[in-house]
């Protein structure tokens, strides 16, 4: 992967992440302020993923994207929120990074 796929792939699990945050805020968007951002949030990430996807293959670029969302939601539900975790979200988790290591240690596809 490019510097540039790499910075964008940045871009889009950031703004993501901010999207999925602020849903909660919104309170079923009821609410201008916060609606605004998951609605440009999501904007952004489904622009920024459409550049990784010039350079990086679907599936690698679909794949990173999820796992670290889901990785960082679930920080944000743990202390943001005060969500417990219980064990099977934390095995859960750790599987999710494992597949990442995998998948870009080791996919033909990537390289």
């Amino acid at each position: 992967m490019t510097p540039t796929a790499y910075l964008f792939l940045f871009i889009t699990i950031t703004a993501e992440v901010i999207g999925v945050g602020f849903l909660k805020e919104t309170r079923e968007f009821t609410r201008l302020g916060p609606s605004v951002i998951v609605v440009i949030s999501y904007a952004v990430t489904l622009y920024c993923l459409a550049l990784v996807m010039k350079t990086v293959p679907v599936s690698i670029a679909y794949a990173l994207w999820a796992a670290f969302g889901i990785v960082f939601v679930v920080l944000i539900g743990a202390f943001y929120y005060k969500e417990p975790i219980d064990m099977p979200a934390v095995i859960g988790t750790a599987l999710i990074i494992a597949g990442v290591v995998v998948v870009n240690l080791f996919s033909k596809t990537l390289h």
